[in-house]
């Protein structure tokens, strides 16, 4: 496993995430280049690797895309195998995509290792089931934050159908309601916001479409955090109230059949 590039997904924090396929990889690996949002425990599977830190992190200073390009690729040419190792999933807002394509024009082997990502770690760990018949046909992943800026495509979103997982979204609460809301979405929409996600500090604040920027505030929530959108996001609601023990009772009043 010589002169090679993992891009690795470490998954979204809890070490236990971490797939069989990412360990073999950072046990032969010689350097770790490793992002902010990487649980520190997983460097106990590559104890003789360089780590490298190479983190980017929204409204904070980070190490620069292009650095990070040409640190790889020298490694690689010195016939180094390298771990590119990110939170959540590599080719999930994550660049893997963009990384790989950049070291495979200059001839570097490349493979991609899938992590769990955030949205859906954080929804599980909330017992929120992204998809649900009869509720939700599909869940749709979207981020908040563009590198030029553009707008999303709100009311397709809002009238889509599906569970909306919404990634680095914290700094832009009230424009994503007012966008979802002038879509069509209704106001009193489920909400569920998940903040460090599988982590044993893992915090959430369930709120609806209206009230979800001032509930956060109030809360004071914070990156890193995933927002879901949708009325799989009041199942775990009827779930607590329960107690599971009722589970044959409605669940309409909530917008969710009964299971």
């Amino acid at each position: 496993m010589n002169a090679k590039v993992w891009l690795v997904g470490a998954g979204p924090g809890d070490p236990e995430l971490l797939t069989l396929k990412a360990v073999r990889a950072l046990r032969e690996a010689d350097v770790v280049m490793i992002d902010d949002l990487v649980n520190d425990a997983v460097l106990e599977h590559c104890p003789a690797a360089r780590v490298i830190p190479v983190g980017k992190r929204g409204g904070c200073r980070s190490t620069p895309q292009a650095f990070i390009h040409r640190l790889m690729l020298r490694y690689a040419r010195q016939g180094k195998c390298v771990v590119r190792l990110k939170g959540g999933d590599p080719c999930i807002f994550g660049r893997g995509g963009e990384e790989a394509q950049w070291l495979r024009e200059r001839g570097v082997e490349v493979e991609l290792v899938n992590g769990i990502t955030a949205g859906l770690a954080g929804a599980t760990q909330c017992d929120i089931p992204l998809t649900l018949r009869g509720v939700a046909r599909g869940v749709t992943l979207v981020t908040a934050h563009t590198q030029d800026d553009s707008q999303l495509n709100w009311q397709a979103l809002a009238q889509g159908g599906t569970t909306l997982v919404i990634y680095m979204g914290v700094a832009k609460l009230g424009e994503i309601r007012d966008q979802l809301l002038a879509g069509g979405m209704a106001a009193d929409t489920p909400v569920a916001m998940i903040e460090n996600a599988s982590l044993a500090h893992q915090r959430e604040c369930r709120s609806d479409l209206t009230a979800m920027a001032e509930d956060a505030s109030a809360f004071e929530l914070k990156s890193p955090a995933i927002l879901v959108i949708g009325a799989v996001a009041a199942v775990a609601a009827v779930v607590e109230e329960q107690k599971i023990a009722a589970c044959g009772s409605s669940y309409t009043a909530y917008g969710v059949p009964a299971l």
